[in-house]
């Protein structure tokens, strides 16, 4: 092991500590070399304290380091292979000495290995240079890897030392930073796109100008909380991008100023429905308006009214049945059929192909809305 691991250079100790290690030429030959130096000599070896075996000390760094270290000769055979080697590519030792360093090399990075071969030979070091190897269960691995020429001790290129540190790690981080910006950016194109298309509805329906400031506050209000549904999984590195919530947890979020499920007030039923993030925003709008409608003049508007909430998945569509009773049945200008509502309503019912009706009835209102199953998921 001593002579496998003798040619490993730039260690940094003490600057007044002399160093004499073992270099092993490993292409076939048992003879050694010594190599002499001192810290700060660039073609020196600097590994060990006057009185210690150097070699073996050295030898213990490089069975020990976390990071791959292997040598190989100047043909490409591999000619000692470390633990962090074993642990990076998954070959031992045993199978790695004297094969082709080609081994760890994908085929489409196969001709990488000519130019570095060509620039050792040439007696120059390459220095981070980031690329990608294959472990022996075929995956692929995001390395970073320094390579040097190995001199005997007339300075001739006799092989290369490389070392190689994984960074899949840090290349998904940077990916995940990279996939969270878009969907930042993304988002926030969206809501504005949306609060302008809010602010010229209510601008032609609003008879006030208080009018149109509440109208604005309520939908800005309803945009914030459909926003904050869609924040917990941008935290979650395998959802970004694909957030996603229920029709339930929607529902039971915009209504619970009214009370909560099962209660007096109102009621989910059926079957839930899960909602891709994309999809959040207009939902959340959309029940908002009727709630809002609702609690101003239908059935979450006097103490006696409930509202009933059934989604239904039939032949791959969705419908859902938003049934209020016990109130009066007011009108279309009312309820927002018409005006604001009634716009927004239709934006957003051509966006999601949704179709809604709506059926006036003595004591409340049902509304009926439907939509392929797809139309709630991506």
């Amino acid at each position: 092991m001593v002579d496998a691991f003798g040619w490993i250079r730039h260690i940094v100790l003490p600057n007044n500590w002399i160093v004499r290690a073992k270099m092993s030429i490993s292409d076939g030959e048992k003879d050694s070399k010594f190599v002499e130096g001192h810290l700060g000599d660039p073609e020196g070896v600097k590994v060990a304290q006057a009185g210690h075996d150097a070699a073996a000390f050295l030898a213990a760094i490089v069975e020990s380091s976390d990071d791959a270290i292997v040598s190989k000769s100047l043909s490409g055979v591999i000619t000692s292979w470390n633990k962090g080697a074993e642990r990076l590519f998954g070959y031992t030792a045993e199978e790695a000495i004297n094969r082709p360093i080609t081994i760890v090399i994908p085929e489409d990075r196969l001709d990488e290995e000519p130019a570095i071969l060509g620039r050792i030979r040439a007696g120059e070091r390459v220095d981070h240079f980031e690329t990608v190897r294959r472990h022996k269960d075929r995956s692929l691995i995001d390395i970073s890897l320094t390579i040097s020429p190995i001199r005997d001790g007339s300075g001739k290129v006799i092989g290369a030392s490389k070392i190689a540190r994984n960074i899949s790690e840090r290349k998904r981080a940077a990916e995940h930073q990279e996939l969270l910006l878009r969907e930042m950016h993304h988002r926030v194109k969206n809501l504005f796109a949306i609060t302008s298309s809010i602010i010229g509805l209510a601008a032609k329906s609003a008879q006030t100008p208080a009018d149109l400031a509440s109208r604005m506050r309520d939908s800005l209000m309803a945009l914030s909380r459909a926003h904050e549904m869609t924040l917990p999984t941008l935290s979650d590195s395998d959802s970004v991008g694909d957030s996603h919530t229920t029709l339930f947890q929607l529902l039971s979020n915009i209504l619970a100023p009214h009370g909560h499920d099962g209660s007096d007030r109102w009621k989910l039923n059926g079957c839930d429905v899960e909602v891709s993030g994309e999809k959040i925003t207009n939902l959340a709008l959309l029940f908002h308006e009727f709630a809002t409608n609702a609690a101003k003049y239908g059935a979450l508007s006097v103490e006696d009214g409930k509202l009933s909430i059934t989604i239904a998945i039939e032949d791959e569509t969705v419908g859902i049945t938003w049934l209020e009773s016990g109130s009066s049945s007011g009108t279309d200008t009312d309820r927002g059929a018409i005006g604001f509502g009634g716009r927004l309503e239709q934006m957003i019912g051509q966006s999601l192909k949704l179709s809604i009706t709506r059926e006036w009835l003595p004591d409340g209102l049902c509304i009926r809305l439907s939509a392929p199953y797809d139309v709630f998921g991506k």
